[in-house]
């Protein structure tokens, strides 16, 4: 009876470092990403220039700079609706998540995992970038 109380302990152990390992897995690739896309709160404003800059180097007439802007306007509506619709289910997994954690750690822990949490929304890791800083020039806006 001890060999199967603890095997099953083993078991949930290792069921729970991989948990954790696959978050920190997670946020490590996401915080990659976000470096790599360059889409931090400092950088908007060169995005903006980026953006503008380049529709200048492409010597469009009027009438193409007109059509890109609605091209780029449009592109970022949807995305907006995108992320609107989605959010929703993106908030019930995160709920979903955190009951699972709540299971898992002890309520010191969890106290401890939430404080982490706010502390990384407030430094801003959580932030998305600013979708016109991507797809209008700092004059449109």
């Amino acid at each position: 009876m001890d060999k199967i109380v603890k095997s099953s302990w083993q078991v949930r152990v290792a069921a729970v470092v991989i948990f954790v390992l696959g978050f920190a897995a997670g946020a490590l690739a996401l915080n990659a990403y976000r470096a790599w896309a360059g889409r931090s709160a400092a950088t908007v404003g060169s995005d903006r220039d980026h953006f503008a800059q380049m529709l200048d180097r492409l010597q469009l007439s009027a009438e193409q700079r007109a059509q890109v802007q609605q091209i780029f306007g449009d592109t970022r509506a949807q995305l907006q609706a995108l992320r609107r619709e989605s959010e929703p289910r993106f908030a019930e997994i995160r709920r979903q998540a955190d009951e699972r954690l709540q299971k898992v750690l002890t309520p010191e822990q969890w106290q401890q995992f939430q404080q982490m949490r706010d502390e990384m929304r407030r430094r801003g890791h959580h932030g998305r970038p600013d979708d016109d800083a991507v797809t209008q020039p700092r004059e449109q806006r």
